[in-house]
């Protein structure tokens, strides 16, 4: 009679996948990410393009990957230079996985909030040595969270002079409502998502 448990699985435990760093020191690096419903990485072409818009960007900047999920984008901007990220993520399951990447790279640049990216912008103090140069934002499909992210932003005073926003959303919305000050640098689509790069001539005191 076989004894073997068929019901091992941890109620917490998620399938692990992995994404590749396609540049700078951890170049062709596998990173692990839980691999929950409804997270979708950047594909490796795609951020190719991205971090080839941003050249001469990445490289000490301070930045913020909202709604982070595999950390992709805010780890592709740490293997190439970055100068601090925060990453933001509402579920705890991402959160852990993240700190432990962090933990395994030994990355002493970066912090993970497990927070809605909504809540956490909107706590955040309108402070100029605050603002961010570099925006990494790939929220959930269909649940409209770019124009109030971008809102956010803006109203808040959390973007430094010539600050450069990423947007990743659904092809089938169109362009996504962002501020007024901000104008389109880059722009493709790759299947049925849009990936634009905003540059935010804002004027902030």
């Amino acid at each position: 009679m076989s004894r073997r448990n068929t019901t091992r699985k941890r109620p917490e435990a998620a399938e692990q996948a992995f994404v590749r760093i396609i540049g700078g020191d951890w170049r062709s690096r596998r990173i692990p990410f839980a691999a929950i419903e409804g997270l979708r990485p950047t594909p490796d072409r795609v951020r190719e393009t991205l971090f080839n818009w941003l050249q001469g960007v990445t490289e000490g900047a301070r930045c913020v990957d909202l709604c982070a999920g595999s950390g992709a984008l805010g780890l592709e901007a740490l293997s190439r230079g970055a100068g601090s990220l925060t990453f933001v993520d509402q579920s705890s399951l991402v959160a852990r996985t993240l700190r432990e990447n962090l933990q395994k790279l030994k990355v002493q640049n970066a912090e993970v909030v497990n927070a809605s990216a909504l809540d956490w912008l909107s706590a955040l103090p309108a402070d100029e040595s605050e603002r961010f140069d570099l925006v990494f934002m790939d929220p959930p499909f269909r649940k409209g969270l770019v124009a109030p992210l971008c809102a956010l932003l803006e109203s808040h005073n959390l973007l430094s002079e010539r600050a450069m926003v990423y947007v990743e959303s659904e092809k089938e919305i169109g362009a996504p409502d962002v501020p007024e000050s901000w104008s389109l640098y880059r722009e493709k689509h790759a299947g049925q998502v849009s990936y634009r790069l905003y540059e935010c001539s804002s004027d902030h005191g």
